[in-house]
This record gives structure tokens, sequence and C-alpha cells, in this order.
């Protein structure tokens, strides 16, 4: 049994993917996103980070005790390597697939962080970010598009690197880009869209993003704020 430390945002998104394609059995604790809920020491000893996702594998195949996995793109690879499922075992598309896994943890997630951040939940007035974010996630989707327009998935065969990608395009219009401009990356979307293990992740009643979390300006409270962004998250990383 695989434990999953869950909040419902795109990165917790790909973790519920990858155990959903690949059938591994997984229960789910649910982290309300602006709680703070993740902050506390115990949960540190999960992730040092105080980020979410984490999976504990209570059964690691290679023995031991209960072994946790933070990093969205750690955990996948874990995932795979575990179930023998989707990452190419030829040496040239299993390297292709990995490129695109790191391209989505180091690049184009971290871009949609900020984007998001700056046009959602800062306060107003941020033209400057606002607009750096937006567009640098304008270009990385160009980058997808140039991909997807050579080839069905990232790799040669559907891996962890679409799982680790689809979550954050699917947030798009929240920052007011329509993915409808880019059609190879469209057609990638609606397909991955129709796989049964992604309807499960994205409709499960532990694992439906809730209608709140999607709305375009948030208001937080003070106590949120400093959850998410501010003192307390700061904090928890001092904290001994």
């Amino acid at each position: 049994m695989i434990d999953l430390h869950y909040v419902a945002t795109a990165n917790g998104m790909k973790a519920v993917i990858a155990l959903e394609e690949m059938g591994l059995h997984y229960s789910v604790l649910d982290y309300p996103l602006f709680d703070g809920k993740h902050l506390t020491p115990e949960f540190r000893k999960l992730n040092p980070n105080n980020k979410l996702p984490v999976i504990v594998d209570h059964e690691p195949s290679f023995g031991g005790g209960p072994l946790p996995v933070f990093e969205t793109g750690t955990i996948l690879l874990y995932l795979a390597e575990k179930s023998g499922k989707f990452l190419p075992s030829d040496p040239r598309q299993r390297m292709v697939a990995l490129q695109w896994l790191v391209w989505q943890v180091a690049s184009h997630g971290p871009m949609n962080g900020q984007a998001h951040h700056f046009i959602r939940y800062a306060p107003e007035g941020q033209e400057y970010g606002i607009n750096r974010y937006r567009r640098e996630v304008v270009r990385l989707l160009n980058v997808l598009e140039y991909r997807l327009a050579e080839s069905e998935y990232l790799a040669a065969e559907y891996s962890v690197a679409d799982m680790a990608v689809w979550p954050w395009v699917q947030g798009s219009s929240l920052i007011d880009i329509d993915i409808a401009e880019f059609p190879a990356l469209t057609r990638w979307s609606n397909a991955l869209l129709a796989r049964p293990a992604i309807v499960r992740a994205i409709s499960g009643e532990k694992t439906v993003v809730p209608d709140h979390y999607m709305q375009k300006r948030a208001q937080l409270t003070a106590e949120q704020w400093s959850n998410t962004f501010g003192d307390k998250m700061h904090g928890a990383a001092k904290a001994r």
C-alpha cells in the first residue's frame, strides 16, 4: 500500500495519475490547499521542504521499512520503476522521456507556478510579474507545440513525462491562456483526457479538484496567506 499525502493541485494530480495508470494500490491523505497542515514537524519528517505531494511506500520492492518520496519528478520515476510501466526500456527513448520530465519539473512547472501566483494570488498591480511569467508560459507552450507536432507523445510512447506536463496545461485558462491556439498541444491534451486512468484521477471522490480552487482570482485570509506564501510557511523551514 502507498499513502499519498495529497493536495488537489497540478502537482498533486501528477501523482494521482501515475498511481491510477500503474494500477498501484494507494490511500489518499488530503491536505486542504491553504490550511497549513503540511507545515508541522511531523510532516517535515516526510519532506524536509514541507511541500506536497509526498508518497510513503509501505512495501518498497527492495525491502526495508516504509519509504517516503518527495518531489513530483522523483515520485513519478519511483512509481515507474516500482511498476515497470511508463518509462521506455529502450535507452534512447528512455532518455527522451527523462529529458521532458526534467524539463517539466525544472522549467514548465515553476514558470506556471509563478504565473499563477502573480495573476491569481499576489496583490493587484503586479504587472511586471504577470507579464513576465505569463509570457514565459506561452513560450513553453510553444516548445510543447513544436514537440507534439512531430510526436504523438513527448517520448515515442506515453510516459511519466506526459503525466507530469498534462495537469499544468489544464490550468492554462486560469492565467488567461487558451490552449486552442496550439493545435498539436490540444490534440495531445484531449487524447490524454480520454484515458480511463486520468478520468478516474480527476473525478475521484478524494482527488477531484474543488471548484473553489479554480477561481481565477483567489481571496485569501491573512492566515491562509501566511500558510501558503508568508511567515508561517517560511517559519516552518527554520523550525528545529
